[in-house]
Parts: C-alpha cells; sequence; structure tokens
C-alpha cells in the first residue's frame, strides 16, 4: 500500500542513529523543505487572502476549524489577529476538535467525531469564510464542516498537505501544500505544522494589507494595549509624518489610540476630520493622507 506523504518516512531519517547536531540538522532541514513548499500555492494563498479581506471587509467573519496540532496552528494565527490588525474579537472563530486544550492534554478521538462537526456548521453563515485544516487532509471533524458549509452559502478554504483528498475537494480556494515526508514519519506536528502555520501567517498578513492595515511595512491597526505596544505605536506615527515622538504620542491621545487617525491628526487634520478621511477612503491610510495634503494644497 503506497501511504500518504504525510505518513512517509524521509530519506536519511534514522535519527535515533545519529548524534545531536546531524540529528537537529537534519529536523531542521525537513522543516526548510516544508516552507518552501508554499511558493508553489501563491496564488491560492492570494485568492485566499482575497476571501478574507472581504469577509472582513463585510459583516462576516473568519471562523478557523481544525483538529489536533493543526488546529494549534489555527489557534496561533486567530489569537493574534485583534492585536494585530485591530479585528474585532468576536469577527473572529475558531473550532477546535474537543476545544481547545488548557493543559497537556488533547485526546485524539476528537478528531473522528463529525457529529460535533455537523454542529459548527450550524453556527456558520453565507457571509463568513471558512478555513478549515488537515494535514492528511482527510481528517473526519474538519471535512464534516466543509462538506457541510457549502449548503450555507459559507466560501471554503481548505489547507492540506496531500493531494486529492476530501478536505480540498469541498473548497473554494484549494491550498494543497505538498510538504516533504516528515523527519520524524507521521509527525505531522513539525514540517507540515510548520507549513500550515505559515500558510495562515501569509494569508492571514495579507488580508490585513488589503484591508489597509498595513502601511509601509507598519502594523498601523495594531490595538495598543500594553506599554511595549504603546511604544509601537508612537514610533509608526512618528515614522508615518516625520513628527516627534512628543507630538506623535499627542495625536494618539488626541486620536484614542488609533494609529491611523493619529497619523492624520499629526499630519494637520482635526480628529472629526481624520476619520472621516479614513471612512472616506476605506480605512486605507495611504489616500487618506494623500486626499489630506490635497486639501492642504489647495
Amino acid at each position: 500500500m503506497t501511504l500518504p506523504r504525510t505518513e512517509q518516512l524521509t530519506a536519511d531519517t534514522a535519527l535515533d542513529r545519529m548524534d545531536g547536531p546531524a540529528a537537529l540538522s537534519r529536523m531542521i532541514d525537513v522543516q526548510v523543505a516544508a516552507v518552501e513548499s508554499l511558493r508553489p500555492v501563491t496564488g491560492e494563498l492570494e485568492a485566499a487572502a482575497r476571501l478574507v479581506a472581504s469577509a472582513l471587509a463585510g459583516g462576516g467573519r473568519l471562523v478557523y476549524a481544525a483538529a489536533g496540532s493543526s488546529g494549534l496552528m489555527a489557534l496561533a494565527d486567530a489569537a493574534e489577529l485583534p492585536g494585530t490588525f485591530g479585528i474585532a474579537s468576536e469577527r473572529i472563530l475558531l473550532r477546535m476538535a474537543g476545544g481547545v486544550p488548557v493543559d497537556g492534554t488533547m485526546p485524539g478521538d476528537t478528531e473522528d467525531d463529525t457529529e460535533a462537526g455537523r454542529a459548527v456548521v450550524a453556527e456558520l453563515r453565507a457571509d463568513d469564510v471558512l478555513i478549515v485544516l488537515s494535514a492528511s487532509g482527510t481528517t473526519p471533524f474538519p471535512t464534516a464542516i466543509a462538506e457541510g458549509a457549502k449548503a450555507r452559502g459559507t466560501r471554503i478554504v481548505a489547507i492540506a498537505c496531500n493531494p486529492g483528498t476530501p478536505l480540498l475537494a469541498a473548497a473554494d480556494v484549494a491550498i494543497c501544500v505538498e510538504t516533504p515526508p516528515e523527519a520524524l514519519a507521521g509527525s505531522t506536528r513539525m514540517g507540515a505544522g510548520t507549513a500550515q502555520k505559515a500558510a495562515l501567517n501569509l494569508i492571514s498578513t495579507r488580508a490585513g494589507i488589503l484591508l489597509g492595515h498595513v502601511h509601509d511595512g507598519m502594523m498601523v491597526n495594531l490595538v495598543a494595549d500594553n506599554a511595549k505596544l504603546r511604544a509601537r505605536a508612537m514610533h509608526i506615527v512618528a515614522s508615518v509624518t516625520g513628527v516627534s515622538d512628543d507630538a506623535a504620542a499627542h495625536a494618539l491621545d488626541r486620536a484614542g489610540g488609533a494609529v491611523k487617525r493619529a497619523c492624520l491628526i499629526a499630519s494637520g487634520a482635526a480628529p472629526e476630520a481624520a476619520q472621516a478621511l479614513l471612512d472616506a477612503h476605506h480605512q486605507h491610510l495611504r489616500p487618506s493622507l494623500g486626499a489630506l495634503i490635497a486639501q492642504q494644497d489647495a
């Protein structure tokens, strides 16, 4: 029987026969190769990001569904989006088989629970976008969700590491990340997990760019809820506008901590006018700044 790639042994994989540095180097090689496997699917990643951005720009939600280590990768991405891009937490849902673990216990049998998957389907709306993950592409829990989501009109992004699998077949955007066999056969928390996390990071970051939350490589819609992030917000405003740190901090105070508004305020707009400019330009800072400069030059 031919095993799927995620279950196969990679060449030179006798890790237990290698000394420590050699074994670690071999594992690193497989991890790097796994990330490189994302390059052939950049078109699909872009299509997925556009679906996510479209849902979040409207009234929809971003819903992640997965089991096991794939679920942990989804959790890592989902939990960062409110702080990084200022996306309201109620617009992001994570549905992990068996629930999110609060300790080291993650029962394996929950990934087979199709009934729980069908319960998730009942939560979905037509304006949502669903990202389902499974390294194998055959895990019952996310597959049941993907198959049921179509009937509700929910757009589906599927990420799997084996081609021709049920999860990919159910998707509007199917992303087959053909990672190499694992250094530890079948341990998809390693190479496949790394590739899935990278794929999610790429999709969500590109979606953030499309939503206007990135300006010159900076997070202009971050939520500055600790000292480090308040300092970062001040630095962003100063970098974008060329004002002093003190002036940037004052603009942030006038903007209620909102970085985009603060950039416009630091550039000469009143707080109400700053918000009006952003609303007129779909929350994108660059055209808002351009419009402000044109007003000032008129």
